[in-house]
């Protein structure tokens, strides 16, 4: 059975200012997930899921069909607020949902096979898609998951601090935890360090940090979901709080339900948060389109 790729791009792009999910990067205006997609297909996906609000489904549907009609599957979920599927009858007042592990067991009742979970404003790479196909295909369980571990230098940028999920690595390979680096960049000699309250700290430049790449089987969702019903009596209060991803792995890991094995890369990541990462995402793709890796037109 062919994996699928669910795609995260409900965000609302607050900080972008428009719908990034489906602006143009390519010559001939292909999105990012556009890439992520063409990838995917070479690799060995056999279906693409769409986690998007109700409201995209027409420009989604508008700008992807016609490309991906007869080359592979899609299908669309949709993340919304409503509560009442997972047991939950109050009405909490949000102004966005309850973030990324929400979206994903958002597809719940859609996802009936070994499938991935990406960002669609994040540039991956061949290499992350090949190896995560392999992964999902040859070696994943219902206790085995995976993250993709991008070189931490490989992931930053020339213009200010990034935040980064660190990953610790055990010796067989496996994540024991993620910890959230929010001041991480160059310095002048080139090496990698992150600040917090206590300084300055040096970081390996081939440190593997998580860019939101991951690897399930479907009962990720089983597992997934008391957790989520706590989150949220926990927080229904705080109407900014959001049950990411890495929350659920660090409590898979800590109960003992699952391990994530850390699948390397080496490609250069690189993405869209800003209105001013544009150009810079942009010459990125250009610059793959020069020199073979992609065609100019993707899907002609």
């Amino acid at each position: 059975m062919k994996p699928t790729l669910l795609i995260l791009a409900a965000g609302m792009a607050s900080r972008y200012g428009s719908m990034k999910q489906v602006d143009g990067f390519g010559p001939n205006g292909e999105t990012i997930i556009d890439y992520s997609i063409y990838d995917a297909i070479k690799a060995g996906f056999g279906k693409i899921t769409f986690i998007i609000r109700e409201e995209f489904a027409e420009p989604f549907r508008n700008i992807f069909e016609p490309k991906l009609n007869g080359r592979i599957e899609t299908d669309y979920v949709f993340q919304n607020f409503d509560l009442e599927p997972f047991g939950i009858s109050e009405k909490i007042e949000r102004a966005k949902p309850w973030g990324t592990a929400h979206a994903v067991l958002a597809a719940r009742n859609q996802v009936n096979e070994p499938f991935c979970v990406i960002n669609a404003d994040d540039y991956y790479g061949y290499d992350a898609f090949k190896k995560m196909a392999d992964f999902l295909t040859t070696e994943v369980a219902d206790d085995k998951y995976a993250i993709i571990g991008y070189q931490i230098d490989k992931t930053l940028s020339d213009h200010g601090t990034v935040s980064r999920g660190v990953c610790a690595v055990d010796d067989n390979g496996n994540m024991t935890e993620v910890t959230e680096r929010t001041e991480v960049y160059f310095k002048e000699d080139g090496t990698v360090a992150y600040k917090d309250a206590t300084g300055e700290h040096p970081l390996a430049n081939d440190t593997r940090v998580s860019m939101n790449f991951w690897g399930f089987t479907p009962a990720v969702f089983r597992q997934s979901e008391e957790m989520f019903r706590n989150f949220v009596e926990a927080n229904k209060t705080n109407p900014k709080s959001e049950f990411f991803i890495p929350l659920v792995a660090d409590e898979l890991i800590k109960s003992g339900t699952a391990s994530f094995k850390v699948i390397p890369t080496a490609t250069k990541w690189f993405g869209v948060t800003y209105k001013e990462d544009k150009p810079i995402v942009q010459a990125s793709i250009s610059e793959l389109v020069n020199n073979g890796t992609y065609p100019s037109n993707l899907w002609d």
